[in-house]
């Protein structure tokens, strides 16, 4: 298997946790998205979107979109299990993980902050604002839910890694990148710091790839 990857994207930064966590190989292809090298032929001819992470399979066949490969994964590979078997339970864990990857991550992509700079033509500091707002926004009711949800304040739900921790580790990354006041949030910042240890986080991190800069 391939993952088509950048350092910094945190959508491929949760394909890269949930591969490590469940033990499973992928040769890594750096796609430079500041160089624009999604936008390239030879990588739309294989994903249209033009976007990270995809997950070419060994019979070639493509999985885009970040939550699509790692449930795939997840049926593929069911143990270790990144989404309970209760069927409440799971519907919390993916709603947890959709509170991040579908309503907070989105506003902050780097092509959304690209647009806002150019054409739309605001500065830096409008931009930066923007990012910080939609971080505040999101995590204000992430705090809440993580509260409620975890069992043992070092897992966003229950007492066990599962999607919702693959998508709260980069997004906390990414609003350290760009200085949000995190001190509201606490209980984040206390799981976030816990998963950060482990070993599948931990490998994953932008620094530790071979394409970091």
């Amino acid at each position: 298997m391939k993952l088509y990857t950048f350092w910094r994207s945190s959508a491929a930064y949760r394909a890269r946790i949930a591969l490590n966590f469940k033990g499973i190989g992928a040769e890594p292809v750096p796609v430079h998205l500041r160089r624009h090298e999604q936008g390239a032929a030879a990588y739309l001819a294989r994903n249209p979107q033009g976007l990270v992470p995809a997950l070419e399979l060994d019979d070639g066949a493509l999985i885009a979109q970040s939550l699509a490969l790692i449930e795939y994964l997840e049926e593929t590979h069911p143990q270790p299990a990144l989404l309970p078997r209760e069927p409440l339970a799971r519907a919390q864990v993916r709603s947890l993980a959709y509170n991040i990857a579908c309503d907070i991550h989105p506003l902050n992509n780097l092509r959304v902050l690209q647009y806002l700079k150019q054409p739309l033509g605001h500065p830096q500091a409008t931009i930066d604002s923007w990012y910080r707002h939609w971080i505040g926004v999101g995590f204000a009711g992430l705090e809440q839910l993580a509260r409620r949800c975890s069992a043992d304040g070092r897992h966003l739900h229950g007492s066990t890694v599962t999607l919702a921790d693959v998508c709260l580790v980069p997004q906390v990354y990414n609003a350290r990148r760009f200085d949000c006041d995190l001190a509201p949030y606490p209980t984040l910042v206390s799981i976030d710091a816990a998963l950060s240890q482990l070993p599948a986080f931990a490998a994953a991190a932008p620094e530790r790839q071979a394409d970091a800069e």
